[in-house]
Protein backbone atom coordinates (compact mmCIF):
# COMPACT_ATOMS: atom_id res chain seq x y z
CA UNK A 1 0.00 0.00 0.00
CA UNK A 2 1.67 3.71 -1.05
CA UNK A 3 2.20 6.08 1.51
CA UNK A 4 -0.30 9.31 1.02
CA UNK A 5 1.07 12.61 0.88
CA UNK A 6 -1.78 15.31 1.74
CA UNK A 7 -1.42 18.39 -0.51
CA UNK A 8 -3.10 21.33 0.77
CA UNK A 9 -5.16 23.82 -0.95
CA UNK A 10 -5.36 27.47 0.14
CA UNK A 11 -7.52 30.69 -1.83
CA UNK A 12 -4.96 31.73 -4.06
CA UNK A 13 -2.76 28.05 -3.94
CA UNK A 14 -0.88 28.20 -7.46
CA UNK A 15 1.35 25.12 -7.19
CA UNK A 16 -0.75 22.27 -5.47
CA UNK A 17 -1.31 20.28 -8.78
CA UNK A 18 2.07 20.31 -9.35
CA UNK A 19 3.15 18.99 -5.89
CA UNK A 20 0.64 15.94 -6.29
CA UNK A 21 2.54 15.73 -9.29
CA UNK A 22 5.55 15.25 -7.63
CA UNK A 23 3.97 13.32 -5.54
CA UNK A 24 2.87 10.92 -7.90
CA UNK A 25 6.20 10.77 -9.28
CA UNK A 26 8.07 9.73 -6.34
CA UNK A 27 5.17 6.87 -5.90
CA UNK A 28 2.57 8.27 -3.53
CA UNK A 29 -0.45 8.75 -3.49
CA UNK A 30 -1.70 12.65 -3.05
CA UNK A 31 -4.88 13.80 -1.17
CA UNK A 32 -6.41 16.86 -1.04
CA UNK A 33 -6.46 18.72 1.61
CA UNK A 34 -9.00 21.83 1.46
CA UNK A 35 -7.97 24.69 3.93
CA UNK A 36 -10.97 24.90 6.01
CA UNK A 37 -11.63 21.32 6.74
CA UNK A 38 -10.32 20.16 10.14
CA UNK A 39 -9.62 16.92 8.25
CA UNK A 40 -6.01 15.46 7.46
CA UNK A 41 -7.41 12.45 5.98
CA UNK A 42 -5.21 10.09 7.91
CA UNK A 43 -2.30 10.94 5.42
CA UNK A 44 1.46 10.15 6.20
CA UNK A 45 2.98 13.72 5.50
CA UNK A 46 1.78 17.13 4.10
CA UNK A 47 2.94 18.90 1.55
CA UNK A 48 1.90 23.41 2.37
CA UNK A 49 2.54 24.22 -1.23
CA UNK A 50 2.97 27.70 -2.75
CA UNK A 51 1.16 30.49 -4.27
CA UNK A 52 -0.27 33.06 -2.68
CA UNK A 53 -2.32 32.35 -0.70
CA UNK A 54 -5.06 34.98 0.11
CA UNK A 55 -3.21 37.28 -2.00
CA UNK A 56 -0.41 37.46 0.30
CA UNK A 57 -2.40 40.01 2.14
CA UNK A 58 -1.02 41.64 5.72
CA UNK A 59 1.98 39.80 5.49
CA UNK A 60 2.39 36.64 3.09
CA UNK A 61 1.49 33.54 4.90
CA UNK A 62 -0.09 35.44 7.56
CA UNK A 63 -3.83 34.55 6.94
CA UNK A 64 -3.10 30.97 5.51
CA UNK A 65 -1.43 30.48 8.80
CA UNK A 66 -4.79 30.49 10.95
CA UNK A 67 -6.87 28.31 8.77
CA UNK A 68 -8.43 25.12 10.09
CA UNK A 69 -6.63 22.91 8.35
CA UNK A 70 -3.23 24.11 9.62
CA UNK A 71 -4.44 24.03 13.20
CA UNK A 72 -4.18 20.24 12.19
CA UNK A 73 -1.41 20.21 10.71
CA UNK A 74 0.53 22.09 13.72
CA UNK A 75 -0.88 18.75 16.07
CA UNK A 76 0.11 16.57 13.93
CA UNK A 77 3.91 17.91 13.23
CA UNK A 78 3.92 18.01 17.21
CA UNK A 79 3.00 14.26 16.84
CA UNK A 80 5.66 13.64 14.55
CA UNK A 81 3.74 14.14 11.11
CA UNK A 82 6.25 15.20 8.05
CA UNK A 83 5.47 18.55 6.39
CA UNK A 84 7.23 19.96 3.87
CA UNK A 85 6.69 23.81 3.10
CA UNK A 86 7.07 24.98 -0.50
CA UNK A 87 7.50 28.78 -1.42
CA UNK A 88 4.33 30.76 0.19
CA UNK A 89 3.89 27.26 2.00
CA UNK A 90 7.37 27.92 3.64
CA UNK A 91 5.89 31.34 4.53
CA UNK A 92 2.81 29.40 5.90
CA UNK A 93 4.77 27.49 8.05
CA UNK A 94 6.90 30.57 9.81
CA UNK A 95 3.87 32.51 10.48
CA UNK A 96 2.44 29.35 11.77
CA UNK A 97 5.48 29.01 14.24
CA UNK A 98 6.42 25.67 12.91
CA UNK A 99 9.53 27.07 11.78
CA UNK A 100 11.77 30.38 13.46
CA UNK A 101 12.61 33.01 10.66
CA UNK A 102 10.12 34.79 8.67
CA UNK A 103 10.45 35.23 4.94
CA UNK A 104 10.41 39.20 4.22
CA UNK A 105 10.75 41.06 0.71
CA UNK A 106 13.35 40.60 -1.84
CA UNK A 107 16.44 42.54 -1.39
CA UNK A 108 16.20 44.53 -4.30
CA UNK A 109 12.27 44.66 -4.24
CA UNK A 110 12.04 42.06 -7.22
CA UNK A 111 10.09 39.20 -8.24
CA UNK A 112 12.91 37.14 -8.86
CA UNK A 113 11.90 33.63 -11.34
CA UNK A 114 15.34 31.57 -12.32
CA UNK A 115 16.65 28.09 -12.03
CA UNK A 116 18.67 28.28 -9.16
CA UNK A 117 21.27 26.19 -7.90
CA UNK A 118 21.27 25.32 -4.19
CA UNK A 119 23.78 23.00 -1.80
CA UNK A 120 22.08 20.04 0.80
CA UNK A 121 23.55 21.48 4.26
CA UNK A 122 21.16 19.29 6.10
CA UNK A 123 20.41 15.47 4.87
CA UNK A 124 19.42 13.65 8.02
CA UNK A 125 15.60 15.23 7.37
CA UNK A 126 12.51 13.61 6.19
CA UNK A 127 12.55 15.11 3.35
CA UNK A 128 16.28 15.33 2.36
CA UNK A 129 17.82 11.86 3.36
CA UNK A 130 18.24 10.90 -0.37
CA UNK A 131 20.49 13.43 -0.76
CA UNK A 132 24.40 13.36 -0.22
CA UNK A 133 25.58 16.16 2.60
CA UNK A 134 27.00 18.72 0.73
CA UNK A 135 25.53 17.66 -2.49
CA UNK A 136 24.50 20.04 -5.13
CA UNK A 137 20.90 20.75 -7.34
CA UNK A 138 19.19 23.09 -9.58
CA UNK A 139 15.64 23.54 -8.52
CA UNK A 140 13.46 27.22 -9.81
CA UNK A 141 13.09 29.63 -7.63
CA UNK A 142 10.28 31.98 -7.72
CA UNK A 143 9.20 34.97 -5.06
CA UNK A 144 8.65 38.31 -4.39
CA UNK A 145 8.98 37.97 -0.28
CA UNK A 146 11.78 35.43 -0.57
CA UNK A 147 14.53 37.36 1.84
CA UNK A 148 15.25 34.56 5.23
CA UNK A 149 15.89 37.17 8.09
CA UNK A 150 16.03 35.85 11.60
CA UNK A 151 16.90 37.48 14.63
CA UNK A 152 20.74 36.70 15.64
CA UNK A 153 19.78 34.33 18.89
CA UNK A 154 18.11 31.91 16.00
CA UNK A 155 20.48 32.39 13.53
CA UNK A 156 23.01 31.17 15.44
CA UNK A 157 20.77 28.35 16.79
CA UNK A 158 20.04 27.35 13.06
CA UNK A 159 23.44 27.46 12.28
CA UNK A 160 25.10 25.68 15.49
CA UNK A 161 22.31 22.85 15.12
CA UNK A 162 22.55 22.00 11.39
CA UNK A 163 19.37 23.08 11.00
CA UNK A 164 19.77 25.47 7.60
CA UNK A 165 18.47 22.30 4.99
CA UNK A 166 19.51 24.35 1.59
CA UNK A 167 21.83 27.66 1.12
CA UNK A 168 21.67 29.42 -1.83
CA UNK A 169 24.97 28.72 -4.17
CA UNK A 170 26.42 31.30 -6.61
CA UNK A 171 24.30 34.42 -6.55
CA UNK A 172 21.55 34.82 -4.00
CA UNK A 173 18.14 35.78 -5.08
CA UNK A 174 16.69 37.18 -2.58
CA UNK A 175 19.42 38.58 0.03
CA UNK A 176 18.28 36.28 2.57
CA UNK A 177 21.11 36.20 5.58
CA UNK A 178 23.77 33.49 5.48
CA UNK A 179 22.21 32.59 1.56
CA UNK A 180 19.56 30.20 3.41
CA UNK A 181 17.11 29.13 0.72
CA UNK A 182 15.75 26.38 3.86
CA UNK A 183 15.77 25.50 7.08
CA UNK A 184 14.49 22.78 9.27
CA UNK A 185 12.92 22.02 12.89
CA UNK A 186 15.00 20.45 15.52
CA UNK A 187 13.42 17.09 14.99
CA UNK A 188 14.20 16.91 10.99
CA UNK A 189 10.57 16.44 10.56
CA UNK A 190 9.05 20.03 8.93
CA UNK A 191 10.92 21.10 6.43
CA UNK A 192 10.26 24.60 4.72
CA UNK A 193 12.62 26.21 1.32
CA UNK A 194 11.89 29.34 -1.36
CA UNK A 195 12.65 27.48 -4.19
CA UNK A 196 10.38 24.56 -5.66
CA UNK A 197 11.54 21.59 -6.00
CA UNK A 198 8.19 20.12 -7.70
CA UNK A 199 9.09 22.10 -10.70
CA UNK A 200 12.05 20.08 -10.77
CA UNK A 201 10.91 16.50 -11.26
CA UNK A 202 10.80 16.38 -15.19
CA UNK A 203 13.04 17.47 -17.96
CA UNK A 204 10.12 18.00 -20.20
CA UNK A 205 9.34 21.00 -17.78
CA UNK A 206 12.43 21.86 -15.25
CA UNK A 207 15.75 22.25 -15.46
CA UNK A 208 16.46 19.19 -13.69
CA UNK A 209 15.03 16.17 -12.24
CA UNK A 210 16.63 16.97 -9.10
CA UNK A 211 13.94 18.44 -7.08
CA UNK A 212 11.92 15.05 -7.14
CA UNK A 213 14.55 13.72 -3.86
CA UNK A 214 12.54 15.59 -1.74
CA UNK A 215 9.70 13.63 -2.39
CA UNK A 216 11.12 10.27 -2.07
CA UNK A 217 12.94 10.93 0.89
CA UNK A 218 9.90 11.26 3.11
CA UNK A 219 8.56 7.98 1.57
CA UNK A 220 11.97 6.29 3.48
CA UNK A 221 10.65 8.58 6.82
CA UNK A 222 7.81 7.06 6.66
CA UNK A 223 8.44 3.70 5.88
CA UNK A 224 11.10 3.70 8.46
CA UNK A 225 13.47 3.08 5.80
CA UNK A 226 16.66 4.71 4.77
CA UNK A 227 16.07 6.53 1.45
CA UNK A 228 17.56 4.87 -1.79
Amino acid sequence: MSARIGVITFPGTLDDVDAARAVRYAGAEAVPLWHGDHDLQGVDAVVVPGGFSYGDYLRAGAIASLAPIMREVVDGAAKGLPVLGICNGFQILCEAGLLPGALTRNAKLHFVCRDQTLRVENSATAWTSGYAPGEEIVVPVKNAEGRFVATAQTLAELEGEGRVAFRYVGTNPNGSTNDIAGVTSANGRVVGLMPHPEHAIDLLTGPSVQGLGLFTSVLAAVAGAPAA
